[in-house]
Order: C-alpha cells, then sequence, then structure tokens
C-alpha cells in the first residue's frame, strides 16, 4: 500500500509541475475570469432578460448583466481547464510514454493527472463564482460552484482527448476555443434566441448551464442539471483514459522487448513487467520535459 501511494504522490508531483510551468494559464486564470465578469456587469444593460430554464421549465427574469455573467464564468472555466488539460497532455506526451515503457504503472499516471485536474478545476471554479457575487450574491453559491467545477472537468478530459489525439498545438487551442465558445453562446438568452431550443441539450455544457442557471437565480433543483453533466464528464472522462491508454503503450513488440536493454539505467529491462521494475527511479532518471 505504501508504494502504491508513494508511486501516485510522484506521479502527482510531477503533474501539478507541469501546470505549474504553464505560466500563461496562470495568467488567465487570475486576470481573465474577474476581467472578464467585470466587464460583463458593467457594459451589459441590468434589464430584466425573462428565459425559459429547460430544466424546471420555469421563466426566470435575471437582470441582463447577472445572466451573462453566469454564461461568462461557465466559458471562462470551460476555456481555462480545457486549455490548461491540452498543454500538459501536449507537451508532457513524450515523459508519460518514456516512464510507461520504463515500467512505471499506467493506472497511476491516470490517477495522478485525474487528482491534478480536480484540483486545478476546483480551484478555478472557487474564483469564478467568488468573482461572479463580487457585486451580487446568487442564491446558491455552493451549487453555482458545483455547476462550474462539472464544466471544467468536462473539458479538462476534453482538453487530455485533444492533447493526445492532434499533432500541432494550435489546432487543440482552437478546437477548445471554438467549442466552448459555440456551447455556451448558443445557450445563452441575450446571445441566442434558440436558447431553450432542444437541440442545446447535446450540447458538452448544457447541464451546466441549466444548474448554475438555477443555483444563481432559483431556488428550483440543480440536481438534474448536475446529472446530466456528470454523464458528460463521464463520457470525456472514458475517453481521455481510452486515448491516454493507447498513447502509452508500449511501441516495441514482444520480442524486441525481451532482447532491448533499456539504456536509461543497468539492469532495466524496457518490456520488464510493472512489479518488478523500479518506476520511481525510472521516474526520477527521465525527468519530466
Amino acid at each position: 500500500m505504501r508504494r502504491h501511494w508513494s508511486l501516485f504522490t510522484t506521479a502527482s508531483r510531477y503533474a501539478l509541475i507541469g501546470h505549474a510551468r504553464n505560466r500563461f494559464a496562470m495568467l488567465l486564470v487570475v486576470l481573465y475570469i474577474p476581467v472578464w465578469i467585470a466587464l460583463a456587469y458593467v457594459t451589459i444593460p441590468d434589464r430584466p432578460a425573462p428565459f425559459r430554464l429547460r430544466a424546471t421549465d420555469e421563466v426566470l427574469n435575471p437582470p441582463g448583466n447577472h445572466l451573462t455573467q453566469i454564461t461568462g464564468a461557465l466559458n471562462a472555466v470551460t476555456l481555462i481547464a480545457g486549455f490548461m488539460m491540452f498543454a500538459a497532455t501536449f507537451t508532457g506526451g513524450a515523459f508519460d510514454r518514456r516512464l510507461a515503457m520504463a515500467g512505471y504503472p499506467r493506472h497511476h499516471l491516470v490517477l495522478a493527472k485525474l487528482s491534478a485536474l480536480t484540483l486545478v478545476c476546483a480551484a478555478v471554479a472557487a474564483y469564478a463564482t467568488a468573482a461572479a457575487g463580487f457585486a451580487w450574491s446568487p442564491r446558491r453559491p455552493l451549487m453555482l460552484a458545483a455547476a462550474l467545477f462539472c464544466a471544467a472537468l468536462t473539458y479538462g478530459a476534453l482538453g487530455v482527448v485533444f492533447g493526445s489525439v492532434l499533432r500541432r498545438e494550435v489546432e487543440g487551442m482552437f478546437a477548445i476555443l471554438m467549442i466552448s465558445i459555440i456551447d455556451v453562446a448558443l445557450q445563452n438568452p441575450l446571445s441566442s434566441s434558440g436558447s431553450d431550443s432542444a437541440i442545446v441539450r447535446f450540447l458538452p455544457s448544457y447541464g451546466a448551464v441549466q444548474a448554475s442557471m438555477s443555483a444563481a437565480f432559483s431556488t428550483a433543483p440543480v440536481a438534474q442539471g448536475l446529472a446530466i453533466q456528470l454523464l458528460w464528464l463521464m463520457g470525456a472522462a472514458l475517453a481521455a483514459f481510452m486515448v491516454f491508454r493507447r498513447r502509452t503503450r508500449d511501441a516495441l513488440p514482444p520480442e524486441r522487448r525481451r532482447r532491448t536493454p533499456d539504456r536509461s539505467g543497468p539492469g532495466v529491462n524496457a518490456g520488464t513487467p510493472a512489479h518488478t521494475t523500479e518506476p520511481e527511479a525510472a521516474a526520477q532518471r527521465v525527468g519530466p520535459t
């Protein structure tokens, strides 16, 4: 048990180091979220913006600037979480492959990435909730934070998928940017007359939008919206796990694995099973790129 915990903490440390090195993402978290939410509050008129909440079939009449702050917070957290996980996966792919081929258990690597993603999304969701509630108080801030958290997790998992399957960095950035903008914009009653259309139910953040609107402006339950978002999250997480396994598979055939020694250290074979190698030592040898 101690060995598994040590492997997990080592992988988690490298995952968090990778996120901390992404200074542009840190700048987005600190500046982009409050600036975007503040601009929505100042520039959008505060006239009532009636819309129908599909999850409860309730007609809500929040001020337009408050409504845009919520959708802006959703857009911000999804963009940042997707961007951070894409960057970490895209730049750390070679490191993950070397660890897996050196014998590091892949399930420890997956759990470490999930833990880092959870911490990042929790911090971003809490920060966005605080920024949105600076000028006015959402009715249920904890439920609003939960909705933002689930949306960020979903896009974080999508970022892992894009970071694993796309070949160029600009492709992943553009994909995350366009999906997030289209996703949230179509569900904003101020920017889309079809925000209550049946089509929006198939968008990645539909459940989070329904839950966050209910949490911010109503006393209706948010369980249905969160449940829908969790379905999207599980689908995105499963896809991320599958592409991660494929990306970190040993590319050498079994015959070459038995014959080819690992030159990174004496006595360690590149194809040796995980339980007979020294994966932590391998992690120290290859180091994060």
